[in-house]
């Protein structure tokens, strides 16, 4: 049996009487890329939000790098998301008072890497996303699809050994998006980083080892 990073057991999450998820199980091996795809509402999102511990299962473990995350309180929660996991979400969270290199290096500098190295390794993203001389721009003067493409840096900046991302292209042109897949796949190859990828596109879940799809029934592995 291959050592698990990312370990779902019988996950459930309900919203008052409605079971969003129900009895899900999941392994993600180090290393390994994970397309999850399903109709809007199939409870997708949340079940990024629940392995990042942003929200807890009412059923179930989930477990990462074999310690209980959901057994964890929201300080070592907090922690763990902040050393190890890098997540893209839909609304891109980026800091409105702070250049585009300064939120790209957030994640760094909030583990302790010394800013000039933290804004150069910042820089170097946001140039093989196409964005290297607007390093200097404020969120506001980009487009969604450059917020995006930020908010996609910012998440692999740290070399999380397992990167979340929801519909991480759902906002770019072809051309953007198919750089925004390179980065994820290039990036997480490079750190032997997991990737679990929430998408409607066909192109980034081809990029993908694996393609689960989330329905009523649970989780389908796809040919």
């Amino acid at each position: 049996m291959h050592h698990s990073l990312l370990k779902l057991d019988g996950v459930g999450r309900r919203y008052g009487a409605r079971w969003v998820l129900r009895d899900l199980s999941l392994s993600v091996a180090p290393g390994e890329r994970v397309a999850l795809l399903g109709e809007s509402g199939s409870g997708k999102s949340t079940l990024l939000n629940l392995i990042a511990g942003l929200e807890v299962p009412d059923a179930g473990e989930i477990a990462f790098g074999g310690q209980a995350v959901n057994r964890l309180g929201p300080d070592a929660a907090a922690r763990l998301r902040s050393t190890h996991l890098g997540f893209v979400f839909q609304a891109f969270h980026l800091i409105s008072h702070l250049d585009l290199a300064q939120n790209v290096a957030v994640p760094l500098l909030l583990i302790g890497t010394a800013r000039g190295p933290a804004l150069q390794r910042a820089r170097e993203l946001l140039e093989r996303l196409g964005l290297g001389e607007r390093h200097a721009s404020l969120p506001r003067e980009l487009s969604g699809g450059e917020q995006q493409r930020v908010a996609l840096a910012r998440a692999l900046v740290h070399r999380p050994v397992l990167v979340l991302a929801d519909e991480p292209t759902g906002n770019l042109d072809p051309t953007s998006a198919s750089r925004a897949i390179g980065l994820l796949r290039d990036e997480t190859a490079a750190s032997g980083a997991a990737l679990l990828m929430v998408t409607h596109s066909l192109q980034a879940a081809a990029a993908c080892d694996r393609r689960l799809e989330l329905g009523e029934h649970g989780l389908r592995e796809l040919a």
